[in-house]
């Protein structure tokens, strides 16, 4: 059993907590609240393939410094999982990974929608998450962009009763908009090419899908006012939608361009300044119903080469909750939105069992990032001081203290 002494709940009561383990821990808890540990369903841990970016060794840890306990790992590996043998041999991996640094995090995987290999969805249907769907290209060469390919993925999950996860980027659309904006070695016209219209376009043919077929819909990293508009539609027409935004949406805006250069391209592209205070606003609401990393780490070497050379992405499951967390501090959202949308909303969509995994956090610590569990050595986030952080994360009944990540 372990046992958390004098701790704070989310409405501020104190008292004593008991978690079964085999075990016997006691913890102080004065001063610290327990919250529930973070559901991450949107990563990118590079295995099998590109281990020299990322692995599980290092992801994992980076995950137990950040709170999460539970992560969601796309297919757009190499070779990418598109199949049930690729899945299998996926898992293998994952776990030998895992038990070597003794992190025994929770995970799901995702199988990729292949225009080749769409007999494989309904098959592993008791085995993923869901069907990952890129509906533009983004890191690898997974991509459904015709009309009739995505039809019957959709169809396919409905009939099965499996979620589609769509990264809704319009190809077409960005290729038009990428011979109109396209400027060598500027990093900010990444934010032109793969603009806010982009990514309406694509919402707007999913959630046509989603009415038609009834499949349950989850529109991963949603940046933008319009997105959001077109969900909160949705949603009233009782559709079985969901929607999840990303850390840096919420947090970096273009003009993070000028400090970050490459480093700051992801997809979809950071917007402006007054699409934060939307996704803010829709998180409130309840439109927005998760937030997930997109943890999707390149290298340093990678990511500071010129525009059209540099991949998108960036890691961030390790400050997710603490950036979340300080958000909560300066007023932006409320404690139990953070839960919300980091842990009691991905249960319900994702139809997750119960299981007992928490975090403790010191709402009042107030430290700067020095340095990243993760295998690419680098973070966005970097010599920026926040207020709230995770000081142990209790898994299947362990208790992982955080690493020296941070500096008071």
């Amino acid at each position: 059993m372990i046992v958390i002494k004098n701790v704070n709940a989310i409405d501020g009561s104190v008292s004593n907590v008991e978690i079964s383990s085999d075990a016997s821990d006691v913890i102080d808890g004065t001063g610290l609240t327990i919250l529930p540990a973070v559901i991450d369903p949107h990563v990118h841990f590079r295995t099998p393939g590109l281990e020299y970016k990322e692995d599980w060794t290092h992801a994992s840890r980076a995950a137990i410094n950040g709170g999460c306990s539970m992560v969601f790992d796309m297919p757009n590996v190499l070779p990418p999982t598109i199949t049930e043998e690729l899945l299998i041999a996926k898992k293998a991996l994952i776990e030998k990974q895992l038990q070597n640094v003794g992190i025994p995090l929770r995970y799901e995987l995702y199988i990729g929608a292949d225009k080749q290999h769409v007999d494989q969805l309904a098959m592993v249907k008791n085995q993923v998450v869901g069907i990952k769907v890129f509906m533009g290209c983004s890191t690898g060469n997974l991509v459904i962009d015709d009309d009739e390919s995505l039809r019957k993925v959709f169809e396919i999950a409905a009939a099965n009763d499996m979620l589609v996860a769509v990264h809704a980027e319009d190809e077409e659309m960005m290729h038009a908009s990428k011979a109109q904006h396209f400027r060598a070695g500027d990093y900010t016209c990444h934010s032109d090419i793969r603009n806010i219209d982009v990514a309406v376009k694509a919402v707007e043919k999913a959630l046509m899908l989603c009415e038609k077929y009834k499949t349950r819909l989850y529109i991963l990293h949603v940046s933008s006012g319009a997105e959001i508009q077109l969900i909160r539609e949705a949603k009233q027409r009782s559709l079985p939608v969901f929607a999840e935004t990303t850390p840096h949406h919420l947090f970096f805006d273009t003009s993070a361009y000028k400090s970050l250069h490459g480093r700051a391209c992801v997809n979809p592209a950071l917007r402006d300044a007054a699409q934060q205070a939307l996704l803010f606003a829709a998180i409130k609401e309840g439109v927005i119903d998760t937030i997930g990393s997109d943890h999707a780490p390149h290298t340093k070497e990678e990511k500071d080469q010129p525009y059209g050379q540099c991949p998108s992405g960036m890691p961030g499951i390790e400050f997710m909750l603490p950036v979340l967390l300080n958000a909560h501090h300066q007023g932006f959202i409320s404690l139990d939105d953070v839960v919300n949308i980091t842990s009691r909303n991905a249960r319900k969509i994702f139809r997750l069992p119960d299981y007992q995994d928490w975090v403790l956090v010191d709402l009042n610590k107030t430290a700067e990032v020095t340095h990243t569990a993760s295998k690419c050595g680098w973070s966005p986030y970097m010599s920026q001081r926040f207020t709230g952080w995770p000081r142990y994360t209790i898994m299947r009944g362990q208790i992982f203290a955080m690493e020296a990540a941070i500096i008071s």
